[in-house]
């Protein structure tokens, strides 16, 4: 006694017309980064102290990120 396909089928159209495409695809790519995040959370605790400080390094730049943004602005003033 499961569910059978023709029933996924029906609850999988039914869920489409109520939330869309668009809305779908939304939540299954903020869901796959949701996980990713947790994978690599998870995947960070089992490293040792040391190596996690310098990756934190690695990722930080040297410019602060307004500075950054307002480069950008003006970036793209002078092209427009």
């Amino acid at each position: 006694m499961g569910i059978s396909i023709w029933q996924l089928l029906i609850v999988l159209g039914i869920v489409i017309l109520l939330f869309g495409t668009k809305k779908l695809r939304n939540i299954g790519t903020d869901l796959g980064g949701a996980i990713r995040g947790f994978k690599k959370s998870m995947s960070e605790d089992d490293q040792p102290e040391d190596s996690s400080k310098s990756s934190l390094e690695e990722q930080t730049s040297d410019k602060p990120v307004y500075q950054a943004r307002s480069e950008e602005k003006t970036h793209d003033k002078t092209h427009s």
